[in-house]
Protein backbone atom coordinates (compact mmCIF):
# COMPACT_ATOMS: atom_id res chain seq x y z
CA UNK A 1 0.00 0.00 0.00
CA UNK A 2 1.40 3.67 -0.78
CA UNK A 3 1.85 6.13 2.24
CA UNK A 4 0.78 9.81 1.76
CA UNK A 5 1.79 12.20 4.32
CA UNK A 6 0.49 15.98 3.62
CA UNK A 7 1.06 17.52 7.32
CA UNK A 8 4.64 17.61 6.79
CA UNK A 9 6.21 20.09 4.45
CA UNK A 10 9.47 20.90 3.53
CA UNK A 11 11.73 23.66 4.84
CA UNK A 12 10.57 26.56 2.38
CA UNK A 13 13.30 28.09 0.54
CA UNK A 14 12.99 31.30 1.07
CA UNK A 15 12.79 31.33 4.99
CA UNK A 16 16.74 30.21 4.48
CA UNK A 17 17.18 33.61 2.90
CA UNK A 18 16.60 35.31 6.23
CA UNK A 19 18.73 32.81 8.10
CA UNK A 20 22.00 32.90 5.73
CA UNK A 21 21.39 36.70 4.02
CA UNK A 22 23.93 38.42 6.21
CA UNK A 23 26.52 35.32 6.10
CA UNK A 24 29.72 36.36 4.23
CA UNK A 25 30.95 35.54 0.83
CA UNK A 26 33.24 32.63 0.88
CA UNK A 27 33.98 29.81 -1.50
CA UNK A 28 30.41 28.34 -1.02
CA UNK A 29 29.12 31.23 -2.16
CA UNK A 30 25.32 32.57 -0.56
CA UNK A 31 21.87 32.35 -1.06
CA UNK A 32 19.96 34.90 -2.91
CA UNK A 33 18.11 38.10 -1.40
CA UNK A 34 14.62 38.08 -2.38
CA UNK A 35 14.14 42.30 -3.34
CA UNK A 36 11.73 44.25 -3.07
CA UNK A 37 10.80 43.67 -7.27
CA UNK A 38 8.59 41.35 -8.71
CA UNK A 39 9.70 38.56 -11.47
CA UNK A 40 9.58 40.89 -14.82
CA UNK A 41 11.68 43.62 -12.66
CA UNK A 42 14.34 40.76 -11.62
CA UNK A 43 14.86 39.72 -14.99
CA UNK A 44 14.97 42.87 -16.43
CA UNK A 45 17.53 43.50 -14.10
CA UNK A 46 19.80 40.59 -15.11
CA UNK A 47 19.12 40.93 -18.39
CA UNK A 48 21.83 38.90 -20.52
CA UNK A 49 24.33 39.11 -18.06
CA UNK A 50 26.07 36.24 -17.18
CA UNK A 51 27.76 37.31 -13.85
CA UNK A 52 27.05 35.59 -10.29
CA UNK A 53 25.34 38.80 -9.25
CA UNK A 54 22.72 38.34 -12.66
CA UNK A 55 22.40 34.34 -11.97
CA UNK A 56 21.02 35.43 -7.82
CA UNK A 57 18.29 37.61 -9.42
CA UNK A 58 17.18 35.03 -11.85
CA UNK A 59 17.17 32.30 -8.94
CA UNK A 60 15.05 34.62 -6.90
CA UNK A 61 12.63 35.18 -9.48
CA UNK A 62 12.08 31.85 -9.51
CA UNK A 63 12.10 30.92 -6.31
CA UNK A 64 8.98 34.05 -6.63
CA UNK A 65 7.57 31.90 -9.81
CA UNK A 66 7.47 28.74 -7.38
CA UNK A 67 6.04 30.19 -4.78
CA UNK A 68 3.23 31.62 -7.05
CA UNK A 69 2.77 27.94 -8.55
CA UNK A 70 3.71 29.48 -12.06
CA UNK A 71 5.79 26.00 -12.38
CA UNK A 72 6.23 26.59 -16.11
CA UNK A 73 7.96 29.91 -15.91
CA UNK A 74 10.02 28.79 -12.64
CA UNK A 75 11.89 25.95 -14.78
CA UNK A 76 12.62 28.45 -17.81
CA UNK A 77 14.19 30.89 -15.27
CA UNK A 78 16.05 28.37 -13.80
CA UNK A 79 16.83 26.64 -17.35
CA UNK A 80 18.62 30.14 -18.45
CA UNK A 81 21.31 29.94 -15.84
CA UNK A 82 24.30 27.85 -16.09
CA UNK A 83 24.41 26.23 -13.00
CA UNK A 84 27.73 24.44 -13.18
CA UNK A 85 28.87 28.35 -13.28
CA UNK A 86 27.32 28.56 -9.52
CA UNK A 87 28.75 27.84 -6.36
CA UNK A 88 28.18 25.69 -3.64
CA UNK A 89 25.26 27.65 -1.85
CA UNK A 90 23.19 28.76 -4.67
CA UNK A 91 23.65 25.46 -6.81
CA UNK A 92 22.45 23.46 -4.41
CA UNK A 93 19.65 26.16 -3.86
CA UNK A 94 19.10 26.10 -7.24
CA UNK A 95 19.22 22.54 -7.24
CA UNK A 96 16.68 21.98 -4.28
CA UNK A 97 14.42 24.63 -5.99
CA UNK A 98 14.27 22.11 -9.52
CA UNK A 99 13.48 18.89 -7.15
CA UNK A 100 10.43 20.75 -5.26
CA UNK A 101 8.70 21.95 -8.69
CA UNK A 102 9.21 17.95 -10.20
CA UNK A 103 7.07 17.09 -7.13
CA UNK A 104 4.90 19.37 -7.13
CA UNK A 105 4.24 18.39 -10.98
CA UNK A 106 4.30 14.46 -9.42
CA UNK A 107 7.74 13.82 -11.21
CA UNK A 108 9.50 11.81 -8.26
CA UNK A 109 12.69 10.71 -9.92
CA UNK A 110 13.16 14.15 -11.60
CA UNK A 111 12.86 15.51 -8.24
CA UNK A 112 16.04 13.21 -7.41
CA UNK A 113 17.67 13.63 -10.54
CA UNK A 114 17.62 17.64 -9.75
CA UNK A 115 19.82 16.71 -6.39
CA UNK A 116 22.39 15.34 -8.03
CA UNK A 117 24.25 18.61 -9.01
CA UNK A 118 28.07 18.94 -8.00
CA UNK A 119 27.45 21.38 -5.14
CA UNK A 120 25.74 18.90 -3.05
CA UNK A 121 28.66 17.07 -2.76
CA UNK A 122 29.72 20.14 -0.04
CA UNK A 123 26.05 19.91 1.76
CA UNK A 124 27.45 18.93 5.11
CA UNK A 125 29.24 22.29 5.27
CA UNK A 126 26.37 24.33 4.27
CA UNK A 127 24.31 25.89 6.52
CA UNK A 128 22.24 23.54 8.45
CA UNK A 129 18.35 25.00 7.24
CA UNK A 130 19.65 23.98 3.75
CA UNK A 131 20.63 20.59 4.96
CA UNK A 132 17.24 19.87 6.56
CA UNK A 133 16.02 21.59 3.24
CA UNK A 134 17.42 19.11 1.05
CA UNK A 135 16.92 16.53 3.16
CA UNK A 136 13.21 16.90 3.47
CA UNK A 137 12.79 17.35 -0.86
CA UNK A 138 14.83 14.19 -1.26
CA UNK A 139 12.80 11.94 1.37
CA UNK A 140 9.37 13.12 -0.23
CA UNK A 141 10.49 12.40 -3.30
CA UNK A 142 11.93 8.42 -2.38
CA UNK A 143 8.66 8.36 -0.84
CA UNK A 144 6.65 9.80 -3.85
CA UNK A 145 8.77 7.04 -6.00
CA UNK A 146 7.95 4.42 -3.87
CA UNK A 147 11.55 3.89 -2.62
CA UNK A 148 9.80 3.79 1.10
CA UNK A 149 12.23 2.52 3.19
CA UNK A 150 15.01 4.92 1.64
CA UNK A 151 12.65 7.77 2.59
CA UNK A 152 12.60 6.44 5.84
CA UNK A 153 16.64 6.30 6.55
CA UNK A 154 16.77 10.14 4.75
CA UNK A 155 14.44 11.23 7.51
CA UNK A 156 15.86 9.71 10.20
CA UNK A 157 19.34 10.47 8.63
CA UNK A 158 18.23 14.44 9.52
CA UNK A 159 16.39 14.00 12.58
CA UNK A 160 19.09 14.86 14.87
CA UNK A 161 19.14 18.43 13.11
CA UNK A 162 15.19 18.90 13.71
CA UNK A 163 13.76 21.09 16.28
CA UNK A 164 10.60 21.43 17.93
CA UNK A 165 7.27 20.87 15.73
CA UNK A 166 9.23 20.15 12.71
CA UNK A 167 11.01 17.32 15.02
CA UNK A 168 7.56 15.96 16.23
CA UNK A 169 6.35 15.89 12.47
CA UNK A 170 9.68 14.11 11.00
CA UNK A 171 9.16 11.76 13.77
CA UNK A 172 5.49 10.82 12.74
CA UNK A 173 6.54 10.17 9.04
CA UNK A 174 9.06 8.01 9.93
CA UNK A 175 6.54 5.70 11.49
CA UNK A 176 3.93 5.75 8.65
CA UNK A 177 6.86 4.91 6.60
CA UNK A 178 8.27 2.31 8.29
CA UNK A 179 5.03 0.83 9.45
CA UNK A 180 4.01 1.09 5.94
CA UNK A 181 6.48 -1.35 4.79
CA UNK A 182 5.49 -5.59 4.22
CA UNK A 183 6.39 -7.98 6.63
CA UNK A 184 9.38 -9.38 4.68
CA UNK A 185 10.89 -5.98 4.42
CA UNK A 186 11.20 -5.55 8.24
CA UNK A 187 14.74 -7.30 8.37
CA UNK A 188 17.64 -5.73 10.52
CA UNK A 189 19.90 -3.49 8.24
CA UNK A 190 23.83 -3.94 9.17
CA UNK A 191 25.28 -1.01 11.00
CA UNK A 192 21.90 1.16 11.17
CA UNK A 193 20.74 0.58 14.66
CA UNK A 194 18.35 3.54 15.09
CA UNK A 195 16.74 2.39 11.77
CA UNK A 196 16.36 -1.62 13.47
CA UNK A 197 14.89 -0.44 16.06
CA UNK A 198 12.08 1.06 14.16
CA UNK A 199 11.66 -2.19 12.26
CA UNK A 200 11.50 -4.04 14.96
CA UNK A 201 8.63 -1.76 16.23
CA UNK A 202 6.88 -2.06 13.03
CA UNK A 203 7.54 -5.86 13.04
CA UNK A 204 5.14 -6.23 16.45
CA UNK A 205 2.25 -4.12 15.05
CA UNK A 206 2.76 -6.85 11.83
CA UNK A 207 2.59 -9.77 13.92
CA UNK A 208 -1.64 -11.15 13.79
CA UNK A 209 -1.62 -11.52 17.65
CA UNK A 210 -3.90 -10.19 19.80
CA UNK A 211 -4.27 -6.58 20.93
CA UNK A 212 -2.86 -7.03 24.48
CA UNK A 213 -0.21 -9.08 22.96
CA UNK A 214 0.87 -6.44 20.87
CA UNK A 215 0.80 -3.23 23.57
CA UNK A 216 2.97 -6.25 25.64
CA UNK A 217 5.49 -6.80 22.98
CA UNK A 218 5.72 -3.05 22.92
CA UNK A 219 6.53 -2.51 26.14
CA UNK A 220 9.03 -5.08 25.81
CA UNK A 221 10.75 -3.79 22.92
CA UNK A 222 10.98 -0.05 24.74
CA UNK A 223 12.81 -1.76 28.07
CA UNK A 224 15.33 -3.32 24.92
CA UNK A 225 15.93 -0.06 23.20
CA UNK A 226 15.79 2.87 26.03
CA UNK A 227 17.46 5.22 23.82
CA UNK A 228 15.98 4.61 20.98
CA UNK A 229 13.60 8.31 19.82
CA UNK A 230 10.54 5.93 19.92
CA UNK A 231 10.96 4.65 23.39
CA UNK A 232 10.54 8.18 25.02
CA UNK A 233 8.29 9.30 22.38
CA UNK A 234 5.58 6.74 20.66
CA UNK A 235 4.63 7.41 17.49
CA UNK A 236 0.64 8.83 17.59
CA UNK A 237 -0.29 5.94 16.71
CA UNK A 238 1.00 3.57 19.04
CA UNK A 239 0.05 5.93 21.77
CA UNK A 240 -3.42 5.32 20.19
CA UNK A 241 -3.30 1.64 20.19
CA UNK A 242 -2.52 1.88 23.97
CA UNK A 243 -5.55 3.98 24.89
CA UNK A 244 -7.55 1.73 22.98
CA UNK A 245 -10.44 0.88 24.66
CA UNK A 246 -11.75 -2.84 23.84
CA UNK A 247 -14.43 -4.94 25.30
CA UNK A 248 -12.93 -8.41 25.40
CA UNK A 249 -14.64 -10.49 22.36
CA UNK A 250 -15.75 -13.71 23.95
CA UNK A 251 -18.85 -14.55 21.42
CA UNK A 252 -18.90 -14.24 17.65
CA UNK A 253 -22.48 -15.41 15.67
CA UNK A 254 -21.35 -17.11 12.37
CA UNK A 255 -24.02 -16.19 10.08
CA UNK A 256 -22.90 -18.21 6.59
CA UNK A 257 -25.84 -19.90 3.96
CA UNK A 258 -25.88 -23.53 4.87
CA UNK A 259 -28.04 -24.72 2.37
CA UNK A 260 -28.87 -23.80 -1.50
CA UNK A 261 -25.93 -22.60 -4.36
CA UNK A 262 -23.81 -21.21 -2.07
CA UNK A 263 -23.30 -23.41 0.68
CA UNK A 264 -20.47 -25.13 -0.56
CA UNK A 265 -18.42 -21.64 -0.23
CA UNK A 266 -19.88 -21.36 2.44
CA UNK A 267 -18.64 -24.58 4.07
CA UNK A 268 -15.08 -23.49 2.63
CA UNK A 269 -15.26 -20.12 4.32
CA UNK A 270 -16.29 -21.74 7.98
CA UNK A 271 -13.70 -24.27 7.87
CA UNK A 272 -11.24 -21.24 7.55
CA UNK A 273 -12.40 -19.33 10.30
CA UNK A 274 -12.50 -22.11 12.93
CA UNK A 275 -9.10 -22.96 11.27
CA UNK A 276 -7.76 -19.63 12.26
CA UNK A 277 -9.55 -19.77 15.89
CA UNK A 278 -8.21 -23.50 16.83
CA UNK A 279 -4.58 -21.71 15.69
CA UNK A 280 -4.23 -18.90 17.64
CA UNK A 281 -6.19 -21.27 20.89
CA UNK A 282 -3.12 -23.41 20.28
CA UNK A 283 -0.68 -20.33 20.18
CA UNK A 284 -1.61 -19.89 23.81
CA UNK A 285 -4.80 -17.31 22.79
CA UNK A 286 -8.18 -17.56 24.51
CA UNK A 287 -10.87 -17.37 21.51
CA UNK A 288 -14.59 -16.60 21.61
CA UNK A 289 -16.84 -18.87 21.31
CA UNK A 290 -18.94 -19.36 17.58
CA UNK A 291 -22.48 -19.98 17.42
CA UNK A 292 -23.61 -20.63 14.16
CA UNK A 293 -27.10 -19.43 12.16
CA UNK A 294 -28.06 -20.50 8.56
CA UNK A 295 -28.67 -17.17 6.64
CA UNK A 296 -30.77 -19.09 4.09
CA UNK A 297 -33.32 -19.63 7.19
CA UNK A 298 -33.48 -15.44 8.22
CA UNK A 299 -36.60 -14.05 6.80
CA UNK A 300 -36.04 -11.17 8.71
CA UNK A 301 -32.75 -9.87 9.48
CA UNK A 302 -34.03 -7.09 12.39
CA UNK A 303 -35.03 -10.91 14.06
CA UNK A 304 -31.57 -12.52 13.47
CA UNK A 305 -29.88 -9.35 15.59
CA UNK A 306 -32.19 -10.19 18.17
CA UNK A 307 -31.98 -13.83 18.40
CA UNK A 308 -28.19 -13.25 18.25
CA UNK A 309 -28.02 -10.53 21.01
CA UNK A 310 -30.05 -12.74 23.16
CA UNK A 311 -27.57 -15.48 22.23
CA UNK A 312 -24.75 -13.02 23.77
CA UNK A 313 -23.06 -12.45 20.40
CA UNK A 314 -20.85 -9.26 20.60
CA UNK A 315 -20.15 -9.36 16.89
CA UNK A 316 -21.64 -10.68 13.63
CA UNK A 317 -19.88 -12.48 11.01
CA UNK A 318 -21.22 -12.39 7.66
CA UNK A 319 -23.83 -12.89 5.49
CA UNK A 320 -21.88 -14.30 2.38
CA UNK A 321 -25.08 -13.09 -0.10
CA UNK A 322 -24.89 -9.88 -1.54
CA UNK A 323 -28.84 -9.17 -0.85
CA UNK A 324 -28.78 -9.29 2.65
CA UNK A 325 -25.12 -7.38 2.52
CA UNK A 326 -27.37 -4.81 0.32
CA UNK A 327 -30.24 -4.41 3.38
CA UNK A 328 -27.25 -4.10 5.98
CA UNK A 329 -25.99 -1.04 4.13
CA UNK A 330 -29.12 0.56 4.05
CA UNK A 331 -29.56 0.62 7.48
CA UNK A 332 -28.94 3.41 9.58
CA UNK A 333 -27.02 1.59 12.03
CA UNK A 334 -26.31 -1.55 13.29
CA UNK A 335 -27.49 -3.61 16.59
CA UNK A 336 -24.01 -5.42 16.60
CA UNK A 337 -20.76 -4.74 14.71
CA UNK A 338 -21.19 -6.83 11.54
CA UNK A 339 -18.22 -8.28 9.63
CA UNK A 340 -20.36 -8.89 6.27
CA UNK A 341 -18.42 -11.29 4.02
CA UNK A 342 -18.87 -9.55 0.84
CA UNK A 343 -19.46 -6.02 -0.97
CA UNK A 344 -22.75 -4.00 -1.43
CA UNK A 345 -23.00 -2.08 -4.66
CA UNK A 346 -23.22 1.17 -3.03
CA UNK A 347 -19.90 2.93 -2.78
CA UNK A 348 -21.49 5.48 0.22
CA UNK A 349 -20.88 5.28 3.91
CA UNK A 350 -22.87 2.37 5.44
CA UNK A 351 -23.43 2.14 9.24
CA UNK A 352 -20.78 2.45 11.13
CA UNK A 353 -20.92 -1.08 12.82
CA UNK A 354 -20.70 -2.65 8.87
CA UNK A 355 -17.83 -3.63 7.72
CA UNK A 356 -16.86 -5.55 4.38
CA UNK A 357 -14.74 -7.88 3.65
CA UNK A 358 -14.08 -10.35 0.40
CA UNK A 359 -12.22 -11.70 -2.62
CA UNK A 360 -13.20 -8.71 -5.12
CA UNK A 361 -11.60 -8.97 -8.52
CA UNK A 362 -11.69 -4.94 -8.21
CA UNK A 363 -8.79 -5.19 -5.21
CA UNK A 364 -6.59 -7.63 -8.39
CA UNK A 365 -7.22 -5.07 -10.46
CA UNK A 366 -6.25 -1.99 -9.18
CA UNK A 367 -3.02 -3.98 -7.66
CA UNK A 368 -1.90 -4.29 -11.30
CA UNK A 369 -2.24 -0.73 -12.14
CA UNK A 370 -0.01 -0.14 -9.09
CA UNK A 371 2.15 -2.65 -9.81
CA UNK A 372 2.46 -1.26 -13.50
CA UNK A 373 2.97 2.06 -12.67
CA UNK A 374 5.58 1.20 -9.39
CA UNK A 375 7.64 -0.48 -12.13
CA UNK A 376 7.61 2.83 -14.88
CA UNK A 377 4.87 1.32 -17.41
CA UNK A 378 2.57 4.55 -19.25
CA UNK A 379 0.74 2.66 -21.74
CA UNK A 380 -1.86 -0.36 -20.95
CA UNK A 381 -4.38 -2.39 -23.24
CA UNK A 382 -6.55 -4.13 -21.24
CA UNK A 383 -8.56 -7.72 -22.05
CA UNK A 384 -11.37 -8.95 -20.06
CA UNK A 385 -14.43 -11.12 -20.01
CA UNK A 386 -17.60 -10.42 -21.51
CA UNK A 387 -20.32 -9.30 -18.83
CA UNK A 388 -21.11 -7.37 -15.68
CA UNK A 389 -18.16 -8.90 -13.88
CA UNK A 390 -15.38 -8.31 -16.58
CA UNK A 391 -17.07 -4.58 -16.43
CA UNK A 392 -16.51 -3.85 -12.94
CA UNK A 393 -12.86 -5.38 -13.04
CA UNK A 394 -11.93 -3.12 -16.33
CA UNK A 395 -13.59 -0.06 -14.68
CA UNK A 396 -11.58 -0.55 -11.33
CA UNK A 397 -8.69 -1.16 -13.47
CA UNK A 398 -8.89 1.97 -15.52
CA UNK A 399 -9.73 4.50 -12.91
CA UNK A 400 -6.70 3.36 -10.78
CA UNK A 401 -5.00 3.26 -13.92
CA UNK A 402 -5.44 6.90 -15.12
CA UNK A 403 -5.31 7.93 -11.42
CA UNK A 404 -1.64 7.16 -12.01
CA UNK A 405 -0.88 9.07 -14.49
CA UNK A 406 -1.17 6.16 -17.13
CA UNK A 407 -3.09 5.67 -20.27
CA UNK A 408 -5.73 3.29 -21.27
CA UNK A 409 -4.94 2.70 -24.78
CA UNK A 410 -8.02 -0.07 -26.12
CA UNK A 411 -9.89 -2.42 -24.14
CA UNK A 412 -11.65 -5.87 -25.46
CA UNK A 413 -14.25 -8.02 -24.33
CA UNK A 414 -13.65 -11.58 -24.48
CA UNK A 415 -16.01 -13.96 -25.71
CA UNK A 416 -16.02 -16.58 -27.77
CA UNK A 417 -12.42 -18.76 -28.43
CA UNK A 418 -12.34 -18.11 -32.35
CA UNK A 419 -12.69 -14.18 -31.70
CA UNK A 420 -8.98 -13.87 -29.58
CA UNK A 421 -7.16 -13.20 -32.25
CA UNK A 422 -8.98 -10.91 -34.54
CA UNK A 423 -9.76 -9.16 -30.86
CA UNK A 424 -5.48 -9.37 -29.46
CA UNK A 425 -4.91 -7.84 -33.81
CA UNK A 426 -7.33 -4.93 -33.03
CA UNK A 427 -5.41 -4.20 -29.64
CA UNK A 428 -2.31 -4.72 -31.43
CA UNK A 429 -3.28 -1.71 -33.62
CA UNK A 430 -3.13 0.86 -31.10
CA UNK A 431 0.84 1.08 -31.44
CA UNK A 432 0.19 2.45 -35.00
CA UNK A 433 0.99 5.90 -34.34
CA UNK A 434 3.14 6.18 -31.95
CA UNK A 435 0.89 5.05 -29.34
CA UNK A 436 3.47 1.94 -27.94
CA UNK A 437 1.79 -0.44 -25.42
CA UNK A 438 3.71 -1.04 -22.29
CA UNK A 439 1.52 -3.81 -21.11
CA UNK A 440 -1.71 -5.86 -21.47
CA UNK A 441 -4.30 -6.40 -18.31
CA UNK A 442 -6.03 -9.43 -18.14
CA UNK A 443 -8.60 -10.95 -16.51
CA UNK A 444 -8.85 -14.54 -17.68
CA UNK A 445 -9.63 -18.29 -17.30
CA UNK A 446 -7.06 -19.97 -17.39
CA UNK A 447 -8.31 -21.72 -20.64
CA UNK A 448 -8.61 -18.30 -22.28
CA UNK A 449 -5.35 -16.92 -21.21
CA UNK A 450 -3.74 -20.03 -22.41
CA UNK A 451 -5.07 -18.99 -25.66
CA UNK A 452 -4.38 -15.81 -25.30
CA UNK A 453 -0.27 -15.32 -24.99
CA UNK A 454 0.32 -17.77 -27.91
CA UNK A 455 -1.92 -15.65 -29.37
CA UNK A 456 0.53 -12.72 -28.98
CA UNK A 457 3.60 -14.93 -29.45
CA UNK A 458 2.06 -15.31 -32.93
CA UNK A 459 1.59 -11.71 -33.59
CA UNK A 460 5.15 -11.15 -32.84
CA UNK A 461 3.78 -9.19 -29.91
CA UNK A 462 5.00 -11.75 -26.75
CA UNK A 463 7.75 -9.27 -25.56
CA UNK A 464 4.87 -7.06 -24.27
CA UNK A 465 4.28 -7.47 -20.55
CA UNK A 466 1.62 -9.31 -19.22
CA UNK A 467 0.14 -8.29 -15.75
CA UNK A 468 -3.04 -10.60 -14.63
CA UNK A 469 -5.27 -11.33 -12.14
CA UNK A 470 -5.49 -14.35 -9.89
CA UNK A 471 -8.31 -15.99 -11.89
CA UNK A 472 -5.83 -17.61 -14.88
CA UNK A 473 -4.30 -19.68 -12.58
CA UNK A 474 -6.35 -23.11 -11.44
CA UNK A 475 -4.37 -22.86 -8.35
CA UNK A 476 -2.61 -26.17 -8.90
CA UNK A 477 0.30 -27.26 -10.34
CA UNK A 478 0.14 -28.33 -14.30
CA UNK A 479 3.11 -27.22 -16.02
CA UNK A 480 2.37 -29.55 -19.20
CA UNK A 481 -1.03 -27.42 -19.71
CA UNK A 482 0.83 -24.44 -18.13
CA UNK A 483 3.50 -23.83 -20.58
CA UNK A 484 1.14 -21.06 -22.31
CA UNK A 485 1.26 -19.07 -19.25
CA UNK A 486 5.08 -18.42 -19.40
CA UNK A 487 6.15 -14.82 -18.43
CA UNK A 488 2.64 -13.98 -17.63
CA UNK A 489 2.58 -11.61 -14.03
CA UNK A 490 -0.24 -12.49 -11.78
CA UNK A 491 -1.46 -11.57 -8.12
CA UNK A 492 -2.42 -14.19 -5.74
CA UNK A 493 -3.25 -14.92 -2.50
CA UNK A 494 -0.49 -16.35 0.19
CA UNK A 495 -2.51 -19.11 0.63
CA UNK A 496 -1.47 -20.37 -2.76
CA UNK A 497 1.73 -19.17 -2.77
CA UNK A 498 3.08 -19.95 0.70
CA UNK A 499 2.39 -23.65 1.05
CA UNK A 500 4.47 -23.47 4.62
CA UNK A 501 1.96 -21.60 6.24
CA UNK A 502 0.78 -23.55 9.90
CA UNK A 503 -2.87 -23.07 9.17
CA UNK A 504 -2.92 -24.05 5.59
CA UNK A 505 -1.01 -27.40 5.83
CA UNK A 506 -3.64 -28.56 8.78
CA UNK A 507 -6.52 -27.14 6.68
CA UNK A 508 -4.56 -29.04 3.39
CA UNK A 509 -4.35 -31.73 5.26
CA UNK A 510 -8.15 -32.23 6.27
CA UNK A 511 -9.17 -31.20 3.27
CA UNK A 512 -7.34 -31.73 0.00
CA UNK A 513 -9.59 -29.33 -1.89
CA UNK A 514 -8.05 -26.35 -0.06
CA UNK A 515 -4.71 -26.77 -2.40
CA UNK A 516 -6.92 -26.13 -5.16
CA UNK A 517 -8.59 -22.47 -6.41
CA UNK A 518 -11.31 -23.20 -3.59
CA UNK A 519 -8.17 -22.88 -1.11
CA UNK A 520 -8.73 -18.76 -1.70
CA UNK A 521 -11.94 -19.09 0.37
CA UNK A 522 -10.23 -21.27 3.32
CA UNK A 523 -7.75 -18.36 3.32
CA UNK A 524 -11.00 -15.95 3.06
CA UNK A 525 -12.18 -17.55 5.67
CA UNK A 526 -9.35 -17.71 8.47
CA UNK A 527 -8.82 -13.67 7.48
CA UNK A 528 -12.53 -13.37 8.25
CA UNK A 529 -11.46 -14.70 12.20
CA UNK A 530 -8.15 -12.60 12.18
CA UNK A 531 -9.83 -9.26 11.18
CA UNK A 532 -13.19 -10.36 13.46
CA UNK A 533 -10.26 -10.04 16.77
CA UNK A 534 -8.78 -6.82 15.24
CA UNK A 535 -11.74 -4.58 13.97
CA UNK A 536 -11.42 -1.63 16.48
CA UNK A 537 -8.04 -1.52 16.36
CA UNK A 538 -8.29 -1.54 12.47
CA UNK A 539 -10.82 1.26 12.91
CA UNK A 540 -8.81 3.52 15.54
CA UNK A 541 -5.44 3.43 13.37
CA UNK A 542 -6.14 3.33 9.58
CA UNK A 543 -2.19 2.36 8.52
CA UNK A 544 -2.58 -1.08 10.73
CA UNK A 545 -1.95 -3.84 8.74
CA UNK A 546 -2.98 -7.68 9.06
CA UNK A 547 -0.91 -10.40 7.12
CA UNK A 548 -3.43 -12.10 6.04
CA UNK A 549 -3.94 -15.75 4.15
CA UNK A 550 -5.77 -13.54 1.27
CA UNK A 551 -3.46 -10.79 0.98
CA UNK A 552 -2.33 -8.09 3.33
CA UNK A 553 -4.98 -6.38 4.37
CA UNK A 554 -6.28 -2.73 5.37
CA UNK A 555 -9.23 -0.84 6.09
CA UNK A 556 -10.54 1.77 3.63
CA UNK A 557 -12.30 4.92 5.11
CA UNK A 558 -15.99 3.29 4.15
CA UNK A 559 -15.05 0.44 5.75
CA UNK A 560 -14.61 -1.65 3.16
CA UNK A 561 -11.07 -4.36 3.62
CA UNK A 562 -8.59 -3.84 1.02
CA UNK A 563 -7.02 -6.80 -0.10
CA UNK A 564 -2.79 -5.96 -1.26
CA UNK A 565 -1.76 -9.41 -2.78
CA UNK A 566 1.50 -11.02 -3.37
CA UNK A 567 3.13 -11.27 -7.21
CA UNK A 568 3.93 -14.62 -9.15
CA UNK A 569 4.97 -15.33 -12.15
CA UNK A 570 4.95 -18.58 -14.56
CA UNK A 571 7.94 -19.73 -15.38
CA UNK A 572 8.51 -23.44 -17.69
CA UNK A 573 4.76 -23.40 -16.65
CA UNK A 574 5.61 -23.18 -13.15
CA UNK A 575 4.37 -20.51 -10.75
CA UNK A 576 7.20 -19.08 -8.77
CA UNK A 577 6.63 -16.06 -6.54
CA UNK A 578 7.99 -12.85 -7.75
CA UNK A 579 10.02 -10.09 -5.06
CA UNK A 580 8.08 -6.47 -4.97
CA UNK A 581 11.23 -5.50 -7.25
CA UNK A 582 9.64 -7.82 -10.08
CA UNK A 583 12.68 -10.01 -9.33
CA UNK A 584 12.13 -13.81 -9.20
Amino acid sequence: MTVRLRTLVSVPLISLLAACASSPSNTLGELPRIPQANIQQLLEQAGSDTSEKANMLRLSAAEIAYKQQNFTQAKQILGSIQLQQLKPIPQVYAGTLRGEIALAENQPKEALKALQQPGFEHLSELPVEQQISVSMVKARALQADNQTLAAAKERIFIAPLLKSDQASANHEAIWSLISALPADQLQPVAGNNELNGWLALAAITHSNGSLDDQLAAIDDWRKQNPNHPAASHLPQALEKLRNLEQQPLTHIALLLPQQGQLANVSRALQDGFMASLYESQQNGQTPPAVSFYDSTQVRSIDDFYRQAKADGAQLVVGPLEKSLVKQLSDHQQLPLPTLALNYSDSQGVGPKQLYQFGLAAEDEAREAADRAAEEGKHTAVAMVPRGDWGDRVLAAFDQEWRAKGGMLLGAERIDQPVELARQITRLLQNRQGGQSIDFIFLAATPQQARQIKPTLAYQYAGDIPVYATSHLYSGSSNPAQDQDLNGIQFCETPWLLNTNDPVRRKVVTQWPQASSSLGRLYAMGADAYLLSTRLPQLKALPNTQINGLSGDLTLSPTQRVVRRLPWAQFVNGQVQPVSQSGTL
